[in-house]
């Protein structure tokens, strides 16, 4: 890839991406474009604009994506019930696509040759970056820093960025042991103590959720409205994506709900111990299957259910921009028309409790069927044993076969 002229750097002003930044300076001689995305990580990003320019940047991008990203990438996952291996909110999954659709824009926007990510070899997310690039751009050129350079350690990143001049921010206090990564719906650890899956987490680690035994007495009662799938208000009040998503990881982290901590199985094929907070993620799934519970056709409902774990599995490998993602969201989506509704639920103590459910306009609920009381002739009961026997016909036949 010597012709390389300019290379859009995925660029979050850390020792890792400012290193990068240098390195790709003096291993390619090009031109480099920063990116630096907001997609609800909960730090000041303009600080990346500052450190870019010191280090030579004139194309600096520094943008705003919350709304994007909760609109176009979490909602729709969570109309699936996307849940990967019983236990993953694909909070930093579900984040990758759109990073990985800005870098290629930009690269176009910019006449840039290749993109370049700060992702290792070990991971996820080298896999997703690259698997959602070449999806957009065939013949996009793609820099991986870490399965090129020699530098494998953070004193090694430091000694290179002592060498060259490159600012490093040392923060006050102690340092935290664990690998970090946040947006609007999770924050992740790994790393430190938790390599070792008998671990206990530190009770200091967890930064967005207090304990559920600090948690408040009293329960918190929410009522969250959907039209076709998606949160557009809670307690009455309207909002957008974003602001849901926000209000929700503030009431859940206040009443220690959305603690995780996963064994899972990485795309490249290692296990891979991690812990998360997923307030808001928590608080969704619970919701969105409640009001489909009332509003969803039985095998309808059944279907989504058997295609979840598929559909999962590719938002969790990076295949997000794949023919295959694509149609399931599809499907997916067009049996949200009719999920339309109020959930009411209790926060308490860790928990989410389902307290209540209605729709005015869309329930499948009809009482004069399912009441144990006298239901005036809307079902007739003696239909139940033709039913029966229908159903079991071919049991009888293989049991007097067998007998």
């Amino acid at each position: 890839m010597s012709d390389i002229k300019k290379v859009v750097l995925a660029y979050s002003g850390g020792l890792d991406t400012s290193v990068i930044l240098k390195w790709l300076e003096e291993t390619y001689a090009c031109e480099v474009v920063t990116f630096t995305a907001d997609i609800g990580q909960g730090e000041e990003i303009e600080p990346a604009r500052a450190k870019a320019a010191a280090m030579g940047v004139s194309e600096i991008y520094i943008e705003d994506l919350t709304e994007e990203f909760a609109r176009d990438y979490v909602f729709p996952m969570f109309r699936a019930n996307t849940i990967y291996e019983g236990e993953y909110l694909l909070g930093t999954s579900i984040a990758r696509p759109l990073i990985s659709k800005r870098l290629v824009e930009i690269a176009r926007e910019t006449g840039a040759d290749a993109i370049a990510h700060g992702a290792t070899g070990k991971g996820n997310d080298q896999v997703r970056f690259e698997l959602g690039a070449y999806a957009l751009n065939p013949d996009i050129r793609i820099i991986a820093p870490w399965r090129e350079w020699e530098l494998g350690s953070r004193e090694t990143l430091l000694a290179y960025a002592e060498k060259h001049g490159i600012p490093v921010e040392h923060k006050q206090g102690k340092k935290s042991p664990y690998s970090m990564d946040a947006n609007l719906l999770h924050i992740s650890y790994e790393g430190g103590i938790l390599e070792d899956p008998w671990a206990e987490p530190e009770e200091d680690m967890w930064l967005w959720t207090v304990s559920p035994e600090k948690a408040p007495d009293e329960p918190v009662y929410i009522e969250l409205g959907f039209e076709r799938g998606d949160v557009v208000a809670i307690n009455g009040e309207s909002m957008s994506p974003a602001r849901v998503m926000e209000t929700l990881n503030s009431l859940g982290g206040a009443n220690g709900i959305g603690r995780a901590d996963i064994v899972e199985n990485r795309y490249v094929g290692m296990k891979s111990r991690g812990c998360y907070e997923t307030p808001a993620g928590t608080i969704l799934l619970k919701a969105h299957r409640a009001i489909e519970s009332l509003t969803l056709d039985r095998e309808a409902a059944h279907l989504k259910d058997e295609f979840m774990p598929r559909y999962a599995c590719l938002v969790y490998n990076g295949y997000w921009w794949s023919p295959e993602r694509r149609l399931l969201q599809q499907m997916i989506d067009a049996s949200q028309e009719h999920v339309n509704g109020e959930v009411r639920l209790k926060l308490y103590k860790g928990n989410v409790v389902l307290v209540g459910r209605r729709s005015a306009t869309d329930s499948l609920f009809d009482e004069r069927i399912a009441t144990f009381e006298e239901d005036e002739g809307a079902y007739n009961q003696k239909d139940a044993e033709g039913f029966i026997k229908l159903n079991a016909l071919r049991m009888r036949i293989a049991a007097r076969r067998n007998k």
